[in-house]
């Protein structure tokens, strides 16, 4: 009877992946720029589960480009140094010693996490910042308008050494891909006058995405997707188009720090991505799920022409 069982689950597995294997051979070369946010890596067991999934795509020959934050991390070892977090609109204000901590989280702890457990899964990874090579050309954030909470009056906001990305130059990585390594981008840069500037990862994996003409942005985070009711977890929306996501943001459906993920895949799609994926990483398989089904676990914002009924493809 054990073996009985046993092989009506391998029968299950193997229809599993005949169905799978029509997405194989869409994506097999083609290109993919996965971000994966700090909060959905601060377990091992997340992260292990995560880049088991993605040694799979390059397993399988979709060249996959690994951006990353640590958001999380760098608001905890900042309170635990005594450095109060201060974050506005889901941005960072990076004075000197947040850059600090920002630096030792993101280039270090998080960055070398990360290769470590795709390396264990077979995978020839690269580590990076968005200084090396000149990957990203950056200028320090200027001051903006900004209304005061406390005061109600509108003042200068300084972000410190936040960057603003002033173009891509990616020749570094396209050599890594071209010789089946995984580039993993920490979200930092420089403004070529020896500062280091802190940039949202979700920036960084947009802009990275639209320079190398990628098939597919992913966003991993901590939230099911675009959700129609922001205070239910189970509404979300399978597939968005860019006049439904500028309609949520206008209703106040989104918001916070949804904001820049939502914006920088909306630049995206406009931009010559055909689909980005928001998708929580928390979620086991979450990944293979979302690519290779029709159904999917996520949101996926469709750019302009494609097809809904087809939104995983």
């Amino acid at each position: 009877m054990r073996l009985k069982f046993g092989r009506q689950k391998d029968m299950k597995d193997v229809g599993i992946l005949k169905q799978a294997l029509p997405y194989f051979r869409r994506y097999k070369n083609k290109t993919f720029v996965i971000k994966l946010g700090g909060g959905i890596l601060k377990d091992k067991k997340s992260l292990d589960n995560i880049a088991q999934d993605i040694s799979l795509l390059y397993q399988i020959g979709i060249k996959v480009i690994v951006v990353h934050g640590g958001g999380y991390q760098a608001t905890e070892l900042s309170k635990k140094l005594g450095i109060i977090p201060k974050i506005i609109e889901g941005r960072r204000i990076t004075d000197e010693k947040t850059l600090e901590v920002v630096k030792m989280v993101l280039a270090g702890k998080i960055n070398h996490e990360i290769l470590t457990v795709l390396k264990k899964y077979g995978v020839k990874c690269v580590g990076l910042s968005g200084i090396d090579g000149n990957i990203i050309k950056a200028k320090r954030r200027e001051p903006v308008k900004h209304i005061n909470e406390k005061t109600g009056k509108m003042d200068n906001l300084d972000f410190g050494y936040v960057g603003d990305i002033t173009g891509i130059n990616n020749e570094l990585i396209m050599t890594l891909l071209e010789h089946e390594y995984m580039p993993v981008v920490s979200s930092l840069g420089d403004d070529g006058q020896g500062n280091i500037l802190n940039i949202n990862a979700d920036t960084v994996a947009s802009n990275i995405a639209i320079s190398i003409k990628a098939f597919k942005l992913i966003i991993m985070t901590d939230v099911n997707g675009i959700l129609s009711n922001p205070e239910d977890s189970t509404s979300t929306l399978y597939y968005v188009s860019r006049e439904d996501i500028l309609k949520l943001i206008k209703e106040g459906m989104i918001r916070g720090g949804m904001l820049p993920k939502i914006n920088e895949s909306l630049e995206a799609v406009e931009n010559g991505v055909k689909r980005v994926h928001i998708i929580n990483g928390s979620t086991e398989n979450a990944l293979l799920i979302e690519i290779f089904t029709n159904r999917g676990v996520g949101t996926a914002i469709l750019a302009d022409g494609e097809q809904a009924e087809d939104y995983t493809t």
